[in-house]
């Protein structure tokens, strides 16, 4: 059972929500509806060694039922996020997971090495499952031994905890989760979106699919790897709400993520945070 504030790789963190990565950009940017500290720790956006341009529009979709993104992991690059970002998030006191990606398996590892001994980084998040890049995320992601080694060249150039954000779309994601924990990581995100596509105006767009239905099959690769890896999950996939919430750290959870419900309520993580706080005030844990 849970308790609640809680502590996540040796950290003291004031609740366990966090934001999914890519949807609160570098994280200025949602201050002015509210504030940063809101969040048990921040997530970064996807960043990789180089700037990269991301895909061309149209990026974002409204399915009715969800959302298709294909934003293709813009961004300006590690480097520039650590120079500008270190001291605002000091400043506020909240610790900061950076999402991680390559287009090959050392650029991953480079990632690593940039990061150095950070003091804002809780952790680093391997996106190996992002569905809408041509070269590594879900590709990577799906093969074991490519996780392995991944996970073990970030474990050699750094000692900031590792994450590994893992798709449920692979046959036995306990393989690739267990590949990930052999290899020494320190935990998992559990899950992304899923590979998808819909056609806008006269485009055929390519993406990563998410919304409530992903808590179904979320909900299911949290349990399964829950019961064979003695290591922390951090649940991702279709919360939308405190019940939501509730469900997944009542499955397992050290801590969630809220992605698409903030684009439908921009202030659905503040009141998640303050509905956790009630649930919990009333003494319940999970």
């Amino acid at each position: 059972m849970g308790t609640f504030p809680l502590e996540l790789f040796g950290k003291k963190l004031r609740n366990p929500v966090m934001n999914a990565s890519g949807t609160l950009g570098y994280g200025k940017e949602i201050e002015r509806l509210w504030k940063i500290s809101t969040l048990g720790a921040f997530v970064t956006k996807g960043l990789s060694v180089f700037p990269h341009k991301g895909n061309p529009q149209p990026r974002i979709l409204d399915l009715g039922f969800g959302m298709l993104n294909s934003i293709g992991l813009q961004n300006f690059g590690i480097k520039r996020f650590l120079e500008e970002y270190t001291e605002f998030f000091i400043r506020r006191k909240t610790p900061v997971i950076l999402n991680i990606f390559g287009f090959t398996e050392d650029e991953y590892v480079e990632c690593g090495r940039l990061i150095g001994e950070n003091p804002a980084v809780l952790a680093l998040e391997a996106n190996l499952s992002c569905p809408n890049v041509k070269q590594g995320g879900i590709i990577f992601g799906k093969d074991p031994k490519i996780v392995g080694r991944i996970v073990r060249g970030l474990k050699s150039v750094t000692k900031i905890p590792v994450l590994v954000k893992l798709s449920s779309e692979v046959t036995d994601i306990v393989e690739i989760a267990y590949a990930a924990y052999e290899a020494g990581a320190d935990g998992l995100t559990l899950i992304n979106t899923l590979p998808g596509m819909w056609k806008e105006r006269d485009t055929l767009v390519r993406g990563g699919i998410s919304g409530p239905f992903l808590k179904f099959l979320a909900l299911k690769a949290i349990y399964d790897c829950k019961r064979s890896l003695p290591i922390p999950i951090v649940g991702a996939g279709g919360i939308m709400n405190v019940k939501d919430a509730i469900l997944f750290l009542e499955a397992g959870c050290s801590a969630i993520q809220v992605g698409t419900a903030t684009f439908l309520d921009p202030l659905a993580i503040p009141k998640i945070v303050k509905g956790l706080k009630a649930y919990f005030k009333r003494g319940q844990k999970w």
